[in-house]
């Protein structure tokens, strides 16, 4: 497919709002080329190899990891972004930061730190994601961080309660949280990953469920969505059978999604017309979107792998193990810091460290960590 002209409303690197901490350009990068190369080399994102997205890891080598996912929700990011003409780069680093902040044991570990913190904070993983990219990487000489800019900080925080809303504008007014306490919209670039996301973990939970044996395909012909294209696919290829026949289906799904995406988007931004990166932040709703039917079809699959999937019993008493495991590690830290690393010991806001630890472990870390310091060995 032919890239679009550039949009006059995407985001330009050239004209960024900038860096907390002002740094000459770079030679041969653009600014948001710079805060993809720098995600990368982190240490955060290295972890996401060993972090769960549904199955655990060693429940099996080909099921999606954070990192796993977080690829694919670059490369369908960066193939919507060029059929619109905004900037590629800026959803590949947006994409590949997103989940920095997940815990172990995927959403599980987020309830559990989330208990464990109420009266200290909470913990939200867009929220650690941030606290991330701003405060835990310790890679370079002049700051803590990755002191990204602020097109790419706004992106990864796509979620965030009032609460820390206001504490992040007390420090930076006008800035990346003002969203969250007066209305307005991220970026299209942004508005795009959070929607690539959600089609990236449909289509690959899925192709996990069904690989897993805790979903079978025959379930998911319940699902418009899924039934359209599998119907499509015998239509045209009426010898695929079991992986291959789940494969086509699954990519005719993607890709109507994405031609979808690409069709309600150019029409959404035909009507408002943007003059401007600034006038998409002052929509009162994403222009970045699915068709109306689109979206309901998306929904129902969302609420069909919820039910049959996430909450599937299998899953549930992975889930309550990987749960003892995470509350008894916060337990032994926050009463005995001197089992923590040190450079987490010393800081006076302990339950903090505690969780910024705990979240940034691999699973198979935890699982370590956790047999080690209470003797119990849950998997």
């Amino acid at each position: 497919m032919t890239p679009a002209a550039r949009l006059a409303c995407a985001a330009d690197p050239a004209r960024s709002r900038g860096r907390r901490l002002p740094e000459p350009a770079a030679p041969t990068r653009s600014e948001f080329q710079r805060d993809r190369d720098r995600i990368i080399h982190s240490t955060a994102f290295r972890r996401l190899v060993y972090k769960t997205q549904v199955f655990l890891n060693h429940e099996g080598d080909l099921f999606r990891t954070r990192l796993t996912h977080s690829l694919e929700v670059a490369q369908l990011g960066r193939s919507i972004a060029r059929s619109l003409g905004l900037d590629e780069d800026l959803v590949e680093a947006v994409a590949l930061a997103h989940d920095l902040g997940h815990t172990p044991f995927g959403h599980a570990g987020q309830d559990v730190l989330d208990a464990c913190m109420q009266g200290h904070g909470g913990f939200e993983h867009n929220l650690q994601s941030l606290r991330v990219v701003d405060h835990l990487e310790q890679r370079y000489a002049r700051f803590d961080g990755l002191n990204l800019c602020f097109e790419t900080r706004e992106g990864i925080l796509k979620h965030c309660s009032r609460r820390n809303a206001e504490l992040i504008e007390a420090t930076e007014p006008g800035g990346i949280a003002t969203r969250f306490l007066h209305g307005g919209q991220p970026s299209l670039e942004a508005q795009l990953c959070n929607l690539a996301d959600e089609v990236a973990y449909n289509a690959h939970d899925v192709d996990d469920g069904v690989r897993s044996g805790l979903i079978e395909l025959e379930q998911l012909l319940a699902v418009d969505l899924v039934r359209e294209h599998w119907r499509s696919a015998l239509d045209e290829h009426p010898q695929l059978t079991g992986k291959r026949l789940l494969a086509e289906t699954i990519r005719r799904m993607l890709s109507a999604q994405v031609y979808d995406i690409i069709d309600a988007t150019r029409a959404a931004l035909a009507e408002t017309a943007p003059p401007d990166a600034d006038a998409v932040r002052c929509a009162e709703k994403p222009l970045l979107r699915f068709s109306a039917d689109m979206r309901t079809r998306s929904t129902a699959l969302k609420r069909f792998l919820f039910v049959n999937l996430y909450r599937h019993p299998q899953v549930q008493v992975t889930r309550a193990r990987a749960e003892e495991v995470l509350r008894d590690l916060f337990g032994v830290y926050a009463s005995d810091p001197a089992q923590l690393p040190a450079d987490f010991a010393d800081r006076p806001d302990r339950e903090r460290a505690c969780a910024d630890y705990i979240a940034g472990m691999t699973d198979r870390f935890a699982i370590r960590e956790h047999q080690r310091l209470t003797g119990k060995h849950l998997f």
